[in-house]
């Protein structure tokens, strides 16, 4: 049984409410990276309630995220067609498409095609991709043999190198390639909004004092390293770094942590990046991420509000009640001290 989320009393102004910072169409403008921009590659057709008669296109990547979007879009009625990569997706979105096919994580090109077929317009990027093992693991070429679409998306990264290779230039560069198909990317929080993290306390233990000042402390800094793009998460105790979220992943980042730091009761701080697109790589939680901190000796979670993805919300926080861990979702803006 889950906890119904208690209000949260510290600092926290009606300023920094929950309807100020919104994942609708008009906040990507706020969200959406300079350098992804072209004069029309935005927005005016990526509509939160699109016509009826819109298909939408999945990329289903590791993790419950996929399917939680794909049953939001069924439940809206929406058409919805996936392109599940291989090794990352789970098989239970089958049952639930109209239509479903498998694909090399490299196959841009023939999912673009695949989607063209069943008259895809909209295009929602969900799930995991586990990026040290596509490009670190053998030679990404040979291994997973990039179509000609892939390769033209790419060159910029990978042949020229005039691009860097961090999540906000790959996944843009994937955004502009469907862009350029004729198929606009969607948030799909648009869609599954219940699964974005309201203000709050959001379990039964509220954050002890030290816990509220690693939050307090941590927060700027995993923001700073989210405006980077090296990752979005770091652990803290007694107000010291333990360990930073890089190509590795928060699941990770959290097992480091457990060994550094055995005797436990440290805070895990993860945030949305300052210029973070709501249409890929939001920061999300689900059960996972608490049974790994529990078994890591982590207490504490602080999450960004409006901006962060809560997987099986209910279990989620059953669990983290069971295991003692307090969960805080607060909004960026607030800026003073939460101790009060």
């Amino acid at each position: 049984m889950s906890a119904c989320p208690k209000p949260f009393d510290s600092q926290l102004t009606s300023s920094d409410s929950l309807a100020t910072v919104s994942n609708s169409t008009d906040s990507l403008r706020i969200y959406r990276p300079n350098e992804f921009n072209n004069p029309d590659d935005l927005n005016t057709s990526s509509q939160v309630n699109p016509s009826p008669k819109d298909t939408f296109g999945l990329v289903a990547g590791w993790g419950e995220y996929p399917q939680q979007v794909l049953q939001a879009l069924k439940r809206s009625g929406y058409p919805t067609v996936v392109a599940a990569i291989h090794a990352h997706a789970s098989e239970d979105l089958e049952p639930l498409a109209d239509a479903l096919e498998w694909f090399g994580v490299c196959k841009l090109g023939r999912m673009q095609r695949f989607f063209h077929a069943h008259g895809v317009t909209k295009v929602c990027l969900a799930g995991k991709l586990f990026k040290d093992r596509i490009l670190y693991h053998g030679s990404l070429w040979l291994t997973h043999a990039p179509d000609t679409e892939c390769i033209r998306t790419f060159i910029p990264s990978f042949l020229s190198r005039r691009e860097n290779t961090t999540d906000d230039t790959l996944l843009g560069a994937i955004v502009q390639s469907f862009h350029r198909k004729g198929m606009h990317v969607v948030p799909g929080t648009d869609y599954a909004t219940e699964l974005i993290a309201e203000e709050g306390v959001l379990t039964n233990r509220r954050p002890n004092a030290r816990e509220l000042a690693d939050i307090e402390f941590g927060w700027n800094i995993a923001k700073q390293i989210g405006g980077l793009d090296i990752g979005q998460s770091i652990t803290v105790k007694n107000r010291s770094v333990l360990a930073v979220e890089a190509i590795e992943g928060t699941d990770a980042c959290i097992e480091r942590t457990g060994t550094l730091c055995p005797v436990g009761g440290w805070t895990l701080v993860k945030v949305a990046k300052p210029q973070q697109d709501m249409r890929f790589d939001l920061p999300t939680i689900g059960p996972l991420t608490i049974e790994r901190i529990a078994n890591s000796g982590g207490s504490a979670i602080a999450i960004e509000a409006g901006k962060t993805i809560i997987l099986d919300r209910p279990r989620t926080l059953a669990l983290a009640n069971r295991k003692g861990i307090s969960i805080l979702s607060k909004p960026h803006a607030v800026a003073q001290s939460l101790t009060g």
